[in-house]
């Protein structure tokens, strides 16, 4: 089963993502990594940073020759920004000092004042550089190798922002795969083009304001086996898991599996997906994706859809949210790091990153295998076994 684990501050030398799990002879190349961080950093709202802050990685161990070794992978991204400034070589130096500049004004909001009364720090900085949004470039790795394995079995996985702000697509319409290239190309990631406009145009009174918008991205997974997850025990349903992954994203508030909210005002009739027989294809289907694609915990082989909502960013370009500063006690206003005005088209790559890492590790949990070849057999295996 996969495990992963990141290291490293928003503003320092790196970040580190160790993943341990993956069979050898997984085809992998730096350029497959670089695509999806670059992915990551689209979107319009973003701020100056993504313009240059070109997230460069280094392979340093597990994969030889463009193939995994069954060893833990390593992957280090450079962190762009702090080679060029000397301000955040003094400030995050790990060599015993202190900074000439302490943050006490919490921003309401974020990690700041609950991380330092917990850890007993008396500087916001010590707080907001790991739980920092910029985390998630390390996941997006580890979501880049997951996605490969994924492939491997036939399963592809990508997201489209469905709401900014107050503006909502009404299609229904849903990307494949062969649709990603449009929906990276649109500025906000939508694929509803009547929806695209709107999104812009509440973004850019967002920005005019000094404000912030959220939103909401859908996750699809095509192509998935029956019965990733289990029933058995609580700890182990595919929904679950993917609830908790969804939530673990910075900012990201709720989420949702297919129609789940919606059809908490309906009646049973009408809010379950009904079963038929594919002659043709001789596998059971489901009608609908009222459900989005999991039943008792379990993918069915259906779409997956997920939903995960972004709160509005709380650090705004124009501070107005009151505070109090944590030395003084007087009432202020929260400090202003640079910020976006969304990234809400940015968290869908790495909700697309979650949900990735989650299949990935049920898929290598169902089918076992040391090698690819023997994941991708005993895949095969199985899905012959069912039809």
């Amino acid at each position: 089963m996969l495990r992963y684990l990141t290291a490293g501050e928003s503003h320092g030398q790196a970040l580190v993502v160790i993943v341990e799990g993956l069979p050898a002879g997984l085809k992998v190349t730096a350029e497959d990594i670089q695509a999806e961080l670059g992915r990551r950093r689209l979107g319009y709202g973003r701020g100056p940073r993504q313009r240059f802050e070109q997230d460069e990685i280094v392979l340093i161990g597990g994969i030889r020759h463009g193939r995994t070794l069954g060893s833990p992978v390593a992957i280090e991204i450079k962190n762009s920004e702090w080679f060029r400034s000397d301000v955040w070589h003094e400030e995050m130096s790990p060599a015993p000092g202190a900074t000439k500049k302490p943050l006490t004004q919490p921003r309401p909001g974020h990690a700041d004042l609950t991380g330092m009364q917990k850890y007993g720090f008396t500087d916001a900085r010590d707080v907001l550089e790991r739980a920092s949004a910029r985390e998630t470039a390390a996941r997006v790795v580890a979501g880049a190798l997951a996605k490969l394995l994924l492939k491997e079995i036939g399963v592809d996985i990508l997201s489209h922002v469905t709401q900014m702000g107050s503006a909502k697509s009404e299609s229904n319409a849903r990307p494949t795969i062969h649709d990603l290239t449009v929906v990276d190309e649109s500025p906000v990631r939508a694929f509803n083009k009547e929806a695209e406009l709107a999104m812009i145009a509440e973004i850019e009174a967002a920005a005019k304001d000094g404000d912030s918008l959220g939103g909401i991205v859908e996750v699809l997974a095509y192509g998935l086996p029956v019965g990733l997850g289990s029933y058995v025990h609580w700890d182990r349903k595919i929904d679950g898991l993917l609830a908790q992954a969804i939530m673990s994203i910075q900012a990201v508030k709720g989420v949702e599996i297919g129609d789940g909210f919606e059809v908490a005002g309906r009646r049973g009739s009408l809010a379950h997906d009904a079963i038929s027989w594919d002659a043709e294809t001789h596998s059971y289907r489901r009608e609908t994706t009222l459900a989005g694609g999991t039943e008792g915990g379990m993918t069915t082989g259906e779409l997956m859809v997920v939903r995960a909502a972004m709160k509005p960013l709380a650090t705004l370009n124009r501070p107005t949210l009151k505070t109090i500063d944590t030395v003084s006690k007087e009432e202020t206003v929260s400090f202003k790091e640079r910020t976006d005005v969304t990234a809400v088209p940015a968290m869908g790559v790495v909700a697309e990153t979650m949900v990735a890492l989650v299949l990935a590790t049920e898929a290598q949990r169902k089918f076992g295998g040391d090698s690819v070849e023997e994941f991708v057999r005993n895949a095969a295996s199985y899905a012959a076994s069912i039809q």
